[in-house]
């Protein structure tokens, strides 16, 4: 305004405005004077009126009429040349907007009769142009009237006018409602009060709107009445009108002004009253209209549809749309189902190109989409209108492809050229060409089943550019180039997928920020009820549009021949895939994931993998020839460049299959879609990864490290054939394969479960292809598992489960290839999740770390060894990398150690046993204490593995040195160990129950070490001996080296549950062991013959244990006493050690012993208050020496720490001293086992049996020689009846026979009289026996006799030698020493029993001499026991089976005699004696009057020594008997003298020769017995009338005895006449001669009172005998009997008178 309100600008006006005046004046001046006129005046009043007004715009304004009218007037001249000044001139002041309401309406008449006098109409035009623009001052009447005129101009003949007036009529309408929205800005801020429009308002009531707005409804009902060819209500004045032009009207107001129909009542109504019908009607042509249906069949002729109306139709439709949508909801539907109709196969080409045009504006619009989804798709009665928009555009597309579009058909055939007439040949010979020939360059098309259709490029994207929609010159319809329809189709499709997407995903991120603004706000992620709303119409348009899409879609990349096209619709498919995911539309995902998948197969091959679930692939017959082609190429695949040939992956070997640059292109799109979209692709993974394995096992990729898939070759069958396109394409394509996992790290939880999820059943249809053939599996699955595990190492815990779990199944799989790969793939895993760093550090999470390791101890229960050896490897691993941070991983990772068993092969046992060490090696004390007893159970566990000696031996080592470790570490050990135990026992109360663990009372250290020896334990009865040897040996070493560090209370669970456990398994395992002899150990192992049977294997493993068991009690005995049930374990060690000491074997009876003795030797405990500093239980060199003899070769150095530990025990808890009578218990326990091993072992065989079993001297000696040892301890309680049982013992193993094998190294030399041990054994145990009662007790001393028994038993062994049982034995007597014959028949040769027997006889006369007088000897008649037993050796004499025997016995009777006999007499008239006499009388007359010959090399010199045995005897009847007859019973003086007599007279032997007779009589002893005889006959004294009467006895005797002798001899000489006698026979009689002389020389010497009366007259009486002798004639015979004479004269008296009683 300013412009031309400016001061300048209005003096230019005035200027000009007088100018036009002055021009119109002068050219009026000579035509048209009162024109002339009128302009002067007009100079005149516009000079007035600029001088006389300040504002002149606005006087010229208010005078305008009378300015104007000149001008007007020179108009009305119709001179061409003034009219068009004049015009000119109304135009400026029109435009500087001085014109009045008047002055308007004036010029627009003015106008008008121009126009209807075609004057000037371009210039008229102008004005009106001019006149309507500047201002409002033009309306009503005048406005219609001056747009009458624009269209009466359009209608003239001349084009350049007709097209003017329509430019200008376009300008003018636009004008007009451009005054609407100017008046409406003006009054937007007056609120009015709106005034009520009836309800069924008549059309023409618009007195409600505002001038400028009712000029424009009026203007817009009449354009709508003139298209529908009515007579128009405003536009007075209209003769014709067309159609094409009015709809091109309508169509430009409604897209430019769609406000004001929006903001009006009466201009909406407008719309739906009379736009809509109108459309409606006018459409009815095209919709009636058929393509080809013959216009006879139908009665009235269809109208044709007109393409110049129909196109402008179409338009003011998509405006509607576009504009008034809201408004004109329902009418939009019917707009809408029409375009669809339009589509139809049957419709004129061009009318569907135009539709799809028309559609193609609605796909660009993507929130108009959404509202007809709103109003209709989710409405519930209503049509669907936005679903059959998209199926539409589908079908349309389906059949451009079906019915080959008219008039075009020759041209695609000529395109494809040979590939579709050809047949299958070309495209065998040549799949890399494309179109007729070599070079052509083809255009980008689409071909499908024959059909060509190029693909033009018909816009850009994303504006639906159109081209047949803007023919608004064209009347006749188009020809409709090929392709073009389906082009814009396709962009519809594409355009329609971008803007949904777009506007969805869009959408979608702005809710999810308010959500968390919201969430933020609010703390809880609620969704409001507008947030459920749009996501309902999301998934509405998604569900109306994806079946269509999807289709069509797929049809298209089916036919697809250009990339550019091919990556637009994977494109597409890959957005709406994505779109579903994200909108939680599973189906539809699936349903474009799969056509992806489908188009990056070869074809067929696709169907079987996404759509069957049975794998009948084998009755697909594939053939190469022939078939091939049909197998490539449904559709249009020929076209495509065929990049890859490869296996496909199925059951059966098939033939080859293709892959197309599209198959690989696809692929690419699905990897992207899976590297961008994983997180919403959910359950779909699985067929993602189902078809990228596919891919990946035709393009021969196999896995590397870690999961990444590498080129590589095919292990079998044709090797795939790679062309170069694809060979650089395939890093890329493995790069992004990889890449894709890695991208796994930024899916969330939900979505990395789907992926793992999908592998996992990928990998298990991979495992069942695999299951029962060695092919080459499918390891794609594994391998990215392992390497989505990699990349979301940092959220392990939520996938660890599932994943490793799979992967478990994996390694049980029985194809060596898939298990391989599924254990490197954990294996890898566990590696890495425990190198990762953790957030809280591993070490922190234990939670974690057991998680981690779990799968680890998992792969235990597969039996396969490959997997186990990388279980174990894994386990190396981590132990090199990791073994310090174990912490609570350890449990698991030993036990994976631990599991190994022992069928498992070596080389799995090794590198298990490989990893123990190293653990045992180094890492013992990082691990938590708790995990120790592990440890020791897997140490343990490889002692027991039967595979490998070696391993099971130093695996005993390790638990030396474990054993060293809890020892050196003890206190730490302990304390941490209370911690734990602490806690548990917490938690265990929390819980309620009681704390269960192995050992359990016993503190959590001792628990340790009896683990340890309980592992010990079972390793002590292992089969094989070698390790039984070790273990034992360990076990003890360690009992006795660290035992002390127990607690005093563990020590009875170490008693019972560890030592007398192994004894009870040892002993019945000897028992039952095999006496089978074993050739030898394996190999070409000797083995000695002492342990060439099982049983006697386990007998070393007895007697070891055994052994070991007795030194702990011996050693430990102050620690085991005050327990409580010591006597009672005593008592079961004592059990063991008499079933081991009656075992039939020897080693181990012998060694039962041994430990007996040992145990015996024990000092009972000294008082507290003797105690030394230095226990006296240990005897420390014995200790070290016994322990370093087991032979481990380890040094003991630690017996400081004993005494420490006792003095711990003492300030703690003092053991309690068992007082004495306990002790004893446990000695007569002993005595009792004692006394049974020695009488079962002792007791005769009952059969004679080859193989009896016969215990051995040394065991036997053994036995004995425990006795003394025991006896000390219980003396004072020893019995009577023990001592009978101790001779039964006694007895029985003196007689005992040793095997005749056994007896050289046994028995001496025969000419050695020397005892054996187990004889001096018995003796010494006597021995002990009787010292002790001399020093014991009175009621002790009732034993003695009992003793002489026993020993006198013994003495009589030297004759007759014992039996034992039924055993056949060779006497050493009868079979001289010297000529043993080894192989007699007997296997068993007595003992030389000489020596013992005359040992035991010298035992006798020693303790004799000391007890004779003692009560029980002298009652129990132990003198005639004595006399009984020597009276057998005395009466055998020469026939003893040692000569010295029975000298002994001679030499120790006379020493007993000399002793005992002045007891007898002393207890002569107790009587107790009585019995005695007799037994004593035989003897000497066995003894004397022997009936056993001398042997025949007896010499002289010996017999002579013999005599003076014999003569000894006699004296002692001289000395000790006779001289005390008064004490002794008459008969055994007279048996005496009898005896004497006998001697002294007829003693000689009678087996002498001649030569030797003299010296062979007896002569020395038959005097001293005569001289014995006659020296008590006349003793002087006569004590006792006894005495007197032994003399008168003897005598008698002798006197008797010497007249026989003479009878017999004057007999004897008178029968022999000349004949000498015999020698002895002489001799006798000069014995007897010398006698009778000596007697008489006696009588007289002795006092005559003394002499009796009978013995005179007996002498006297010999005197007639003697005479009757002389006639002999012996010499020596006669001298004697001279001396015998010559005494006879004393007794020459005189008879004297008789005197009476002179007996007297």
């Amino acid at each position: 305004m300013s412009g031309t309100s400016s001061p300048e600008a209005v003096k230019k006006l005035l200027e000009n405005t007088q100018g036009d005046l002055r021009g119109l004046s002068l050219e009026c001046r000579k035509k048209f004077p009162p024109v002339k006129e009128a302009a002067e005046s007009g100079i005149i009043k516009v000079k007035t009126i600029a001088a006389r007004n300040t504002d002149i715009l606005a006087a010229l304004k208010e005078n305008s009429s009378e300015v104007v009218q000149p001008f007007l007037m020179g108009c009305g001249t119709k001179e061409p040349k003034i009219t068009q000044l004049c015009l000119a001139a109304i135009q400026r002041l029109m435009s500087h907007e001085v014109v009045s309401e008047a002055a308007a309406g004036n010029i627009i008449n003015m106008l008008w009769q121009l126009m209807e006098n075609s004057l000037e109409e371009l210039k008229l035009l102008q004005t009106v142009l001019v006149l309507l623009t500047t201002n409002t001052v033009v309306h009503d009447e005048a406005l219609s009237k001056a747009i009458v005129l624009c269209f009466r101009l359009h209608f003239t003949k001349d084009n350049i006018t007709n097209n003017t007036a329509a430019a200008t009529v376009r300008q003018v309408v636009t004008v007009v409602f451009e005054r609407v929205v100017f008046e409406d800005e003006r009054y937007k801020d007056v609120i009015e009060q709106p005034v009520p429009v009836p309800g069924n308002s008549n059309r023409r009531s618009v007195s409600t709107l505002k001038p400028c707005a009712k000029d424009a409804y009026m203007l817009f009902q009449d354009l709508c009445q003139l298209v529908n060819a009515d007579a128009p209500y405003w536009l007075v004045g209209m003769t014709e009108m067309t159609r094409t032009f009015g709809l091109e009207l309508l169509e430009s107001v409604l897209n430019d002004f769609p406000q004001v129909f929006l903001q009006h009542q009466e201009f909406s109504f407008l719309l739906k009253e009379r736009v809509c019908p109108l459309v409606i009607k006018l459409f009815s042509p095209n919709i009636k209209f058929r393509q080809g249906s013959s216009t006879s069949s139908s009665p009235a002729p269809v109208e044709k549809p007109y393409f110049p109306i129909c196109m402008r139709l179409l338009r003011v439709v998509s405006v509607l749309i576009k504009q008034f949508y809201s408004l004109l909801v329902t009418e939009c539907e019917i707009f809408l189902s029409l375009l669809v109709k339009f589509l139809d196969a049957d419709k004129p080409q061009w009318l569907r190109a135009v539709a799809v045009e028309s559609i193609h504006r609605l796909c660009v619009q993507p929130q108009l989409l959404r509202s007809f989804c709103q109003s209709y798709d989710m409405k519930p009665h209503s049509t669907k209108v936005f679903r059959d928009i998209v199926n539409a555009l589908g079908s349309f597309i389906q059949s451009l492809f079906l019915v080959p579009s008219t008039g075009n058909t020759s041209t695609t055939v000529n395109q494809t050229g040979s590939n579709t007439s050809g047949g299958t040949a070309s495209s065998q010979t040549n799949p890399g060409m494309l179109g007729m020939g070599g070079g052509v360059t083809v255009l980008p098309a689409f071909e499908y089943r024959g059909t060509w259709i190029p693909i033009l490029t018909v816009t850009i994207q994303g504006s639906a550019k159109a081209t047949y929609l803007e023919m608004l010159d064209k009347v006749e319809p188009p020809t409709i180039p090929e392709g073009y329809a389906m082009s814009v189709a396709f962009h519809c499709l594409l355009d329609l997928v971008r803007g949904i997407t777009t506007m969805i995903e869009g959408e979608l991120g702005q809710a999810e920020t308010d959500n968390q603004t919201m969430t933020e706000a609010t703390s809880s992620p609620t969704q409001s009820s507008e947030q459920q709303d749009l996501q309902a119409v999301w998934e509405e348009m998604v569900n109306a549009c994806w079946c269509g899409l999807l289709a069509a879609l797929s049809l298209l990349l089916d036919a697809s021949t250009d990339e550019a096209a091919t990556e637009n619709i994977l494109k597409a498919e890959l957005t709406m895939a994505a779109l579903c995911g994200k909108l939680g539309l599973v189906t539809s995902r699936d349903a474009f994931i799969t056509a992806i998948c489908k188009g990056s197969l070869p074809p067929h091959y696709a169907l079987t993998v996404l759509n069957s679930t049975t794998t009948t692939l084998s009755s697909k017959s594939y053939s190469i020839q022939g078939q091939n082609v049909q197998m490539i190429s449904p559709s249009s695949e020929s076209h495509q460049q065929v990049v890859a040939v490869g296996q496909p992956l199925a059951l059966q070997p098939q033939g080859t299959v293709m892959l197309t640059s599209k198959n690989i292109q696809c692929m690419r799109t699905l990897l992207n879609l899976a590297h961008c979209h994983g997180a919403v692709l959910g359950t779909s993974w699985q067929l993602v990864l189902a078809t990228l394995q596919h891919l990946v096992w035709i393009l021969g990729l196999k896995p590397g490290v870690g999961g990444a898939l590498k080129p590589g070759r095919a292990v079998e069958g044709p090797s795939t054939v790679l062309t170069t396109a694809v060979m650089t394409d395939l890093p890329v394509i493995s790069n992004i394969l990889s890449r894709l996992f890695e991208s796994s790290q930024y899916l969330d939880d939900v979505s990395l479960h789907h992926l793992i999820n999908a592998l996992c059943s990928l990998s298990l249809e991979a495992m069942e292809m695999a299951y029962g053939n060695n092919k080459e599996p499918s390891l794609f699955a594994v391998a990215k598992l392992l390497e989505t595990g990699l990349v979301n190492m940092h959220r392990i815990e939520i996938l660890w489960r599932p994943l490793t779990g799979h992967l478990l199944e994996v390694c049980q799989h029985p194809n060596s290839r898939m298990r391989e790969w599924g254990a490197e793939a954990l294996t890898s895993l566990i590696k890495a999740g425990l190198t990762f760093n953790h957030d809280p550090p591993l070490s922190q999470n234990q939670r974690l770390q057991l998680l981690l390791l779990n799968p680890l101890k998992e792969l235990s229960n597969i039996i396969h060894p490959d997997i186990r050896l990388k279980q174990l490897e894994c386990v190396l691993q981590i132990l090199q990398s990791q073994g310090d941070s174990l912490g609570p991983g350890w449990p698991l990772v030993l036990g994976v150690m631990g599991a190994i068993r022992s069928d498992q092969g070596e080389s799995l046992i090794r590198t298990a046993f490989q990893c123990l060490q190293l653990v045992v090696t180094d890492f013992l004390p990082t691990m938590p204490c708790t995990c120790l007893q592990i440890v020791v159970e897997v140490a343990g566990s490889f002692g027991l593995h039967n595979q490998e000696l070696n391993i099971s031996l130093t695996s005993i080592g390790l638990l030396w040195n474990i054993s060293d470790y809890f020892f050196q570490r003890g206190e730490t050990i302990e304390k941490e160990l209370n911690k734990e135990e602490a806690v548990l026992q917490k938690q265990a109360e929390e819980k309620g129950v009681l704390l269960n663990r192995p050992f359990h009372p016993a503190p959590p250290f001792d628990c340790l070490w009896l683990c340890l020896y309980a592992k010990l334990g079972e390793l002590c009865v292992d089969p094989r001996p070698a390790v039984r040897k070790s273990a034992g040996q360990t076990l003890f070493s360690t009992i006795g080296a660290h035992g002390t560090l127990l607690q005093h209370s563990t020590w009875h669970t170490v008693i019972w549950k560890v030592l007398f456990h192994l004894l009870d398994r040892v002993r019945e395992s000897s028992t039952t062991a095999d006496k089978e002899k074993i050739e030898s150990g394996g190999g070409n192992i000797l083995i000695h013959h002492s342990r060439d049977t099982a049983e006697k294997q386990w007998a070393e493993t007895w007697v070891l244990t055994l052994a070991g068991v007795a030194r702990i009690f011996n050693t430990r005995r102050y620690l085991l006493q005050p327990l409580g049930d010591f006597s009672k374990a005593w008592d079961v060690l004592l059990d063991h050690i008499q079933s081991a000491a009656l075992s039939k074997n020897n080693e181990v009876s012998l060694a039962a012993l041994k430990s007996f003795q040992e145990i015996l030797q024990i000092v009972s405990p000294v008082r507290d208050s003797e105690k030394p500093d230095t226990p006296p239980a240990i005897n420390v060199p014995a200790l070290l020496g016994a322990m370093t003899a087991t032979g481990l070769g380890r040094s003991f150095m630690r017996t400081d720490s004993i005494g420490e530990r006792i003095g711990r025990y003492n300030e703690s808890e003092p053991p309690i001293i068992t007082d004495e009578i306990e002790d004893l218990n446990l000695w007569w326990a002993a005595w009792n086992t004692w006394y049974r091993i020695g009488s079962e072992s002792t007791k005769p065989p009952i059969t004679c049996e080859k193989l009896t079993f016969i215990p051995s001297q040394p065991f036997l000696t053994a036995l004995i020689q425990i006795f003394p040892a025991l006896y000390q301890h219980i003396k004072t309680g020893f019995s009577m009846d023990d001592l009978q049982k101790l001779g039964v013992i006694l007895h029985g193993a003196v007689s005992v026979p040793i095997s005749s094998d056994a007896s050289p190294f046994i028995l001496p030399s025969y000419t050695e009289a020397v005892l054996t041990s187990l004889q001096e054994a018995v003796l010494t145990a006597l021995d002990v026996l009787q010292k002790a009662i001399c020093v014991g007790s009175e009621n002790m001393q009732i034993m003695y006799p009992a003793i002489f028994d026993q020993l006198l038993a013994f003495v009589e062994f030297s004759c007759k030698p014992p039996q034992y049982g039924q055993l056949e034995m060779k006497h050493i007597a009868n079979a001289k020493y010297n000529q043993i014959q080894l192989f007699a028949p007997a296997e068993w040769v007595a003992l030389n029993y000489v020596p013992f027997a005359e040992r035991s006889l010298e035992v006798v006369v020693d303790l004799y001499q000391k007890t004779a007088c003692h009560k029980a000897v002298v009652n129990e008649k132990v003198l005639q026991n004595i006399i009984k037993t020597q009276r057998i050796p005395l009466s055998l004499k020469y026939a003893c089976p040692s000569e010295s025997t029975w000298k002994l016995a001679v030499s120790s009777l006379l020493k007993v005699l000399s002793i005992g006999l002045p007891v007898a007499r002393q207890h002569a008239s107790s009587g107790k004696f009585d019995s005695m006499w007799p037994e004593l009388a035989s003897t000497f007359e066995d003894f004397l009057f022997t009936k056993s010959i001398p042997p025949d090399n007896l010499s002289i010199q010996e017999f002579q020594r013999n005599e003076s045995i014999d003569v000894e005897v006699v004296q002692l009847i001289s000395t000790e008997i006779l001289p005390y007859a008064n004490f002794i019973p008459k008969e055994f003086v007279g048996q005496i003298m009898a005896m004497l007599n006998k001697g002294s007279i007829h003693s000689q032997s009678s087996s002498f020769t001649e030569a030797e007779i003299d010296i062979r009589m007896r002569e020395e002893f038959s005097k001293m017995c005569f001289e014995t005889l006659l020296q008590f006959s006349f003793s002087n004294k006569v004590t006792t009338p006894q005495e007197g009467y032994i003399s008168r006895m003897a005598l008698s005797v002798l006197l008797k005895r010497s007249q026989d002798v003479l009878r017999r001899y004057i007999e004897d000489e008178r029968l022999s006449g000349k004949c000498p006698l015999p020698r002895q026979q002489v001799t006798e009689i000069i014995f007897v001669l010398k006698a009778v002389s000596t007697l008489i020389d006696s009588l007289k010497k002795t006092q005559p009172e003394n002499v009796d009366a009978n013995t005179w007259a007996q002498v006297i009486a010999l005197y007639p005998t003697l005479v009757e002798c002389i006639t002999c004639s012996s010499s020596e015979v006669c001298s004697a009997l001279k001396e015998a004479l010559v005494p006879f004269k004393d007794f020459m008296h005189p008879p004297a008178p008789k005197v009476q009683n002179g007996e007297s």
